[in-house]
């Protein structure tokens, strides 16, 4: 019984990092972390899909100009809202590899977003 809820709450979890407002579709990017190589049920590969979530943030919260401190105390928030927005997927996935297998319609990926 506690492998189909952790599965629908993982379903719940990506549709809400998925679909973005009206209001935010304008300035939200996003990339898709694919974790399907991984095993979350060790250590090593829930630190791979820690590091490919940061790789994720760093691609949606660019730094254009380094040199201008204030876009890069912007950028370094952009990047930790990214990954905290993440976490529950991570947390999900997590759960979901160390109670056994659940495939969510075929799919193994956190969606990381950045405005």
């Amino acid at each position: 019984m506690l492998k189909p809820t952790l599965a629908f709450a993982a379903v719940l979890i990506a549709f809400a990092l998925v679909t973005p407002t009206v209001g935010q579709a304008a300035t939200t990017n996003s990339v898709r972390v694919s974790y399907a190589d991984l095993n979350l049920a060790s250590k090593v590969g829930q630190h791979r899909l820690q590091a490919r979530i940061e790789g994720g943030a760093r691609i949606v919260c660019e730094i254009e100009d380094s040199r201008q401190m204030d876009l890069a105390v912007a950028t370094n928030a952009c990047r930790s809202d990214a990954i905290q927005g993440a976490q529950p997927a991570y947390e999900a996935a997590v759960a979901a590899a160390r109670h056994g297998t659940v495939e969510v319609l075929g799919a193994a990926l956190i969606v990381v977003t950045g405005e």
